[in-house]
């Protein structure tokens, strides 16, 4: 296929040419009605480039087929037999993918270390969730995506789960043996589904770990926003193989999709994988190289430990790390993630995406240069120098890897829509939770409807409230009190 054309920003240039004037929304039309002091702050091109799809960027019957020719280049891109684009994030498209896998009262192998948005799913659809929990590292206090031998264990439990949904890369760039995984899915005629929100990237690129699509996954699930050139909210959804079939993908898409999809995600979706067929490699080896000389400057910096595949990969551990994922302990300092995450930010105008009780993370892409990553250098050289006025550590009262597996006692459906009463964090022990609780980012719940809550979890999320954590979804977000099912 001409990886050259990028057919919505092809269309979105000629609807400009043609001076196009509509009577339909949205209402600005194009900018004519915006408010000046939004346009002097957005730009006018946001606006002039913010129509319609159907009876705009296309006709009534879209047989223009704009979209479908964009979609069918990112999936001859990507090795992918069909993709689908969304604009709503891959909160929406991992809940599509697990409704055209499994439905009401069915069961569905997921990875413990989930996304709160594949908790909603569960929620949405009725499925019973068949935990598979991830890998515990105790020295580092950290979950890595579980392997085969996990997966064949739940698979034991649960034969009649119609497929695996799995998590990789995490947010912390820590990746699955997303093959070895497949194998085992395959083996009982099961779709492996991969919620891979964090690795638009790895297709462009042979020096990053391996994606779903060339390790036989089914059907993957990846945030363009994240580690690509995607607007915020900008997703697709990658299938190959038999096992899921395309049509009742799209029916669950549109079950749960916009009427009113953004014209401009799609546009940005569109020059991306354009991007990326012709230049993603050379960018890519460049952000590599960056992400290596930064890692050394970070680890010669007293009380920094910047961790790669080196600390994170091996037996009982990751498989894999993305290199362009720069994971920071800085616990060395005395300190916590919270603190040093708010220190760049107030004293140095540095924001990093995820902060914990020991650690910062530090993304990097193929847009950073020389400058960026010295700005990072030069921001964690003068913490580093003053490491004594930064706060102690966080007082979190981390609980132990078996007490975070918590035991399910109800369909996660029923718990949310059931009966429930609001009872202090201390009486909420022992009783079956009917919210979520996801410390955020990277926004995993601690705690799922469903589950029998523990005295360790519950001491957890306190404690993590108490030192900076962030639990927003909560209906008391100081988690003084939780939500449970009534008796």
């Amino acid at each position: 296929m001409d990886h050259s054309h990028a057919p919505v920003l092809d269309a979105l240039a000629e609807y400009r040419r043609r001076h196009s004037r509509p009577f339909s929304p949205p209402g600005h039309k194009q900018g004519a009605g915006a408010d000046p002091r939004v346009v002097e702050i957005l730009g006018r091109g946001v606006f002039a480039s913010d129509l319609l799809l159907m009876n705009g960027l296309d006709d009534r019957r879209l047989s223009g087929e704009v979209l479908a020719r964009a979609a069918a280049l990112m999936a001859d891109a990507v090795h992918a037999d069909h993709t689908f684009f969304s604009t709503c994030g891959s909160s929406l498209s991992v809940k599509s993918a697990m409704l055209a896998v499994a439905g009401p009262h069915e069961k569905l192998l997921v990875s413990r270390n989930a996304h709160k948005s594949v908790v909603a799913g569960l929620i949405i659809a009725g499925i019973e969730p068949v935990w598979v929990h991830p890998r515990w590292d105790v020295g580092h206090h950290f979950a890595y995506p579980p392997g085969p031998e996990e997966v064949e264990e739940a698979f034991a439990r649960a034969p009649d789960a119609k497929g695996m949904l799995l998590i990789s890369p995490t947010a912390y760039g820590t990746c699955a043996d997303l093959r070895g995984v497949a194998e085992v899915c395959h083996r009982r005629g099961k779709p492996l589904v991969v919620d891979e929100a964090w690795g638009a990237h790895l297709p462009f690129h042979e020096d990053l770990p391996s994606w779903a699509m060339d390790a036989e996954g089914d059907l993957c699930v990846t945030s363009v926003h994240k580690m690509g050139s995607g607007l915020e909210q900008g997703s697709v959804f990658h299938l190959r193989g038999d096992l899921i079939d395309p049509d009742a993908l799209k029916a669950r898409e549109d079950l749960l999709g916009t009427t009113s999809p953004s014209v401009l995600m799609y546009a940005a979706l569109d020059g991306w994988r354009r991007q990326m067929v012709e230049r993603g490699h050379e960018l890519l080896g460049r952000a590599l190289d960056l992400s290596r000389r930064t890692r050394a400057e970070i680890a010669s910096l007293t009380g920094l430990l910047p961790l790669g595949r080196e600390e994170l990969t091996g037996p009982g551990r990751a498989f894999d790390h993305d290199p362009l994922m720069v994971t920071i302990d800085v616990s060395g300092l005395g300190t916590s993630g919270y603190g040093v995450a708010d220190w760049l930010r107030s004293n140095r105008q540095i924001n990093v995406g995820l902060s914990d009780h020991r650690r910062v993370v530090a993304q990097l892409t193929h847009a950073d240069t020389e400058e960026s990553c010295m700005d990072l250098i030069d921001a964690l050289t003068e913490l580093v120098k003053q490491r004594d006025e930064m706060p102690p550590p966080a007082g979190v009262h981390l609980p132990s890897p078996a007490g975070l597996e918590l035991e399910t006692v109800m369909l996660p459906r029923d718990a949310f829509f059931g009966p429930a009463e609001q009872v202090p964090i201390e009486e909420a022990v022992g009783r079956v939770a009917a919210e979520m609780a996801s410390p955020y980012p990277p926004g995993v719940p601690a705690v799922a409807p469903g589950e029998r809550i523990s005295r360790e979890v519950a001491d957890y999320l306190r404690s993590g409230v108490e030192a900076g954590m962030y639990v927003p979804e909560t209906a008391d977000p100081s988690l003084r009190t939780l939500r449970v099912v009534a008796r």
